[in-house]
């Protein structure tokens, strides 16, 4: 998901797309702990995303 796709998005729809991802996030780290997780890269990759949806968020609360 792009920068510009998300800032396109209302509040509501970023939380819930947070709350996803961080589901999604907590899945990886439970198969990462029990040694079944192959890409490991996607651990990283979804921590940048939860970044960038919050960095969003932050600037549609702050009115920028």
């Amino acid at each position: 998901m792009k920068i510009e796709e998300m800032r396109k998005m209302d509040t509501a729809e970023l939380n819930k797309k947070i709350t996803e991802t961080k589901d999604e996030l907590f899945k990886l780290r439970m198969e990462q702990s029990s040694g079944t997780l192959r890409e490991t890269h996607k651990i990283h990759e979804l921590r940048k995303i939860i970044a960038r949806l919050k960095t969003v968020l932050n600037e549609k609360e702050r009115g920028n």
